[in-house]
């Protein structure tokens, strides 16, 4: 019988842990196939770790992993990726913003061989802070114009694959993930499910729109170049409008006997060129940060305690 890894990246889920296990073991019982769940705790601060705790003891198909401090979800998603043993793997947030009841399907596709991963997305941002729901569309504007990957617009991490292309993600080795594009870079044939958005079954959201931000930037430095070319192109056209200013005032001076603008506008031509290559330096700034990190070579993640310990 096929084996179904569930991985739940966890961070001060508390409230609505017992939720998830509950509907997801509920669920489980309809689908012919055995199953572990393993839990990520990503430096919890509040009682997840002593939940997973207790579900572990309870039922033998609960495995859990607990980071030493807080890694991030990307490096819980690789973890728990890392340490899953099944035939097929899900990933699924514990909010129930993923929808527990779509797995079957999912799994009934991908024994037809015809895909490799069946990933859902969201048909409406509904219940979306207005201005994080506009960011989030032109943050997939851009990124889908910047890089050769496409990042499917409201595409969620909850999928189940195969453990051929779980083995392909588990390749990328870097300390820099962005997930939603390494998924998509693997290549593999992928069905996408549409559903309306959902409501927190209960706790609050970790994410506020400076996370996001961070995480739309690091999104597009770890699939596209194309910052780099802007800057470069910013260079070049200054320098071009520079030179036609400088043909421009040699005219006037030498002809018409104009004189030199003042100071007022020379200061605001100074301070917007500065300004531009600010940015620009910013944007180089950014790709040797990445570039820094990756060459430390620190581990994505460190683990705490697991169940067997």
């Amino acid at each position: 019988m096929n084996k179904i890894s569930i991985i739940v990246p966890c961070f001060n889920e508390e409230e609505v842990l017992k939720i998830f296990y509950d509907k997801i073991t509920e669920i489980s019982e309809g689908i012919d196939a055995d199953f572990e769940f393993l839990f990520v705790d990503d430096g919890s601060k509040d009682k997840t770790l002593e939940i997973l705790r207790e579900f572990s003891q309870n039922d033998e198909r609960v495995r859990y992993i607990s980071f030493s401090r807080n890694f991030g979800k990307e490096a819980a998603m690789y973890a728990g990726l890392k340490e899953s043993t099944g035939d097929f793997v899900a990933i699924m947030d514990a909010d129930l913003q993923d929808p527990p009841e779509l797995l079957n399907d999912m799994y009934e596709t991908l024994l037809t061989k015809e895909y490799d991963c069946v990933a859902t997305k969201r048909k409406t941002r509904k219940g979306e802070n207005f201005i994080i729901s506009c960011f989030s569309r032109l943050f997939y504007r851009i990124i889908n114009a910047m890089t050769k990957t496409e990042i499917v617009n409201g595409a969620r991490d909850y999928r189940l694959m195969t453990r051929q292309m779980v083995d392909s993600i588990l390749q990328v080795t870097e300390y820099n993930r962005f997930s939603k594009g390494i998924f998509s870079w693997v290549g593999y044939r992928t069905k996408w499910i549409a559903y309306d958005n959902r409501e927190r079954a209960a706790g609050k959201t970790k994410w506020n729109f400076w996370k996001l931000f961070i995480y739309a930037l690091d999104g597009i430095t770890a699939f596209s170049t194309v910052p780099l070319l802007i800057s470069a192109l910013a260079g070049i056209l200054f320098c071009f409008l520079a030179f036609i200013m400088i043909v421009v005032i040699i005219i006037k001076t030498c002809i018409y006997g104009d004189p030199v603008s003042g100071w007022p506008s020379t200061i605001c031509v100074i301070l917007f060129v500065g300004g531009i290559q600010l940015f620009c330096l910013g944007i180089m700034g950014q790709y040797m940060s990445k570039e820094y990190m990756e060459i430390k070579n620190r581990p994505i993640y460190i683990v705490k305690e697991t169940e067997k310990k």
